[in-house]
């Protein structure tokens, strides 16, 4: 494990030894309380990031072959790299200064800019992601497990026309729902959304800017509006 909490990064072919130690990390990060210190980062836990949601669906059952067939998306990005669902909470890039648009490319949103060496780069994959269904009014919910607080967050939906399961997210297809004040270091944040004329499948981007430093987390929500 890194300074981070961190799992050690392992390109190409993992060995069934490496799985093994992998699926006895999943299990130990199960039992950390959700109210741990500051020994990982955080995520939006609903509607479930794309790495988040993978995590909690297959963390206890990941080499399952079936995996591919009912959910292809999250097995690609299994078998990319195994430790951008394990790490699900360390998906940020530092000194971005707030130009996101100058450091996280189109088509890179989900992933940061590729960020952390290219740990996270299977989550920008264009598809058909398991999608939270939610209504025009909804809450995004975001856990930041080290308790680093918020500058702000900002959350952006994608404008209607767009189609995530064929087309590469760009800034350009986003609009900006909520933009927060600053947030003192906690566990839970809440951050109530209002849109209309939205329907059908979307992706929910949130930007969180944590306050113990210039750190910046890019997290791509999949979500179907009823």
């Amino acid at each position: 494990m890194d300074c981070h909490g961190h799992g050690i990064r392992r390109p190409g072919v993992r060995s069934r030894p490496t799985l093994a130690l992998s699926a006895l990390a999943v299990a130990l990060l199960s039992l950390l309380p959700w109210s741990g210190t500051a020994v990982a980062h955080g995520s939006v836990v609903d509607p479930a990031s794309r790495n988040y949601g993978c995590w909690q669906r297959w963390g206890s059952d990941f080499q399952n072959p079936q995996m591919a067939q009912l959910d292809p998306m999250c097995w690609q990005a299994w078998q990319d790299d195994p430790n951008a669902m394990w790490n699900w909470n360390g998906l940020y890039r530092n000194g971005s200064g707030g130009n996101f648009q100058a450091v996280v490319p189109n088509g890179q949103l989900c992933s940061g800019g590729r960020t952390e060496g290219g740990r996270y780069d299977s989550l920008d994959a264009v598809g058909a992601w398991k999608a939270t269904d939610v209504t025009g009014n909804f809450t995004v919910k975001l856990h930041d497990q080290a308790g680093h607080g918020a500058d702000y967050i900002l959350v952006y939906v994608t404008r209607q026309g767009f189609d995530p399961t064929t087309q590469p997210l760009t800034w350009n297809d986003l609009q900006l729902v909520a933009r927060t004040g600053k947030y003192a270091p906690s566990q839970n944040y809440s951050i109530p959304v209002s849109t209309s004329g939205l329907s059908g499948r979307h992706v929910v981007y949130t930007i969180w800017q944590a306050s113990h430093m210039d750190q910046t987390y890019f997290l791509c929500s999949d979500v179907n509006f009823r």
